[in-house]
């Protein structure tokens, strides 16, 4: 054989293709063995969580992977003066020791602040109630405003002044405005007084006395039984 010959036979197509293979194959092993190895060495270590609050989401998932932690969105909420897909809070809080492969759940912000029903608030409840369940349900409330009723009971609700009713959606981001009693209820006219002095007013023979003794100017002598 030729030399020729013995370099066209190793420079086959074969012969080539699995050489390509092997070192295909060798560098999928090392690499495989590399990140067993990793992952086997941290096994069991401790990483303190780090403070990833205001990051992008995409940082701080990245920055969870590099120290062998996960991440997880949990919640959304709204802060007008963060990015869209910030990180608003993480469930473990920053300098606490975890295991590796623990899950570092997210509140990231959105992009625009939700819209909720309103509850049945108006005419239903305290003031103090109206208060626990509107913040629950992640609206913001002003000072109440006070009108002539019951003492803290709560009217209706407003958003710039105009009256929103249950079902109607706003948005977590608009202020709520509580319309609340201030205690000072009006007394209101049944017609009562009018009946009462009626039944129980003097009789016709008290009424020709009071005449007789107006007629004379005797007033202090007037009396009405009762």
């Amino acid at each position: 054989m030729t030399v020729k010959e013995f370099f066209k036979k190793v420079c086959s197509k074969s012969i080539v293709g699995n050489i390509l293979a092997m070192i295909l194959l060798t560098v999928l092993l090392i690499v495989g063995v590399s990140s067993f190895l990793g992952v086997y060495t941290r096994h069991g270590q401790e990483v303190t969580v780090p403070d990833l609050r205001g990051k992008s989401y995409e940082v701080a998932v990245a920055e969870l992977n590099d120290m062998g932690l996960k991440a997880e969105v949990r919640d959304t909420g709204y802060v007008r003066t963060l990015p869209p897909n910030s990180v608003l809070d993480q469930s473990i809080r920053p300098g606490v020791k975890v295991k590796a492969g623990r899950v570092i759940e997210f509140t990231i912000n959105a992009a625009s602040a939700r819209a909720v029903a309103i509850p049945d608030i108006a005419d239903n409840c305290s003031l103090r109630e109206a208060e626990a369940k509107l913040q629950v349900m992640g609206f913001k409330l002003t000072a109440p405003k006070y009108v002539t009723g019951d003492k803290d009971w709560v009217y209706g609700i407003e958003v710039n002044g105009r009256n929103v009713v249950k079902g109607q959606r706003v948005s977590v981001d608009v202020p709520l405005t509580l319309v609340v009693g201030d205690g000072n209820s009006q007394d209101e006219y049944n017609g009562n007084d009018s009946l009462d002095y009626v039944i129980n007013g003097p009789s016709e023979a008290e009424l020709d006395a009071m005449r007789s003794l107006y007629e004379n100017n005797d007033y202090d002598s007037i009396h009405i039984s009762e």
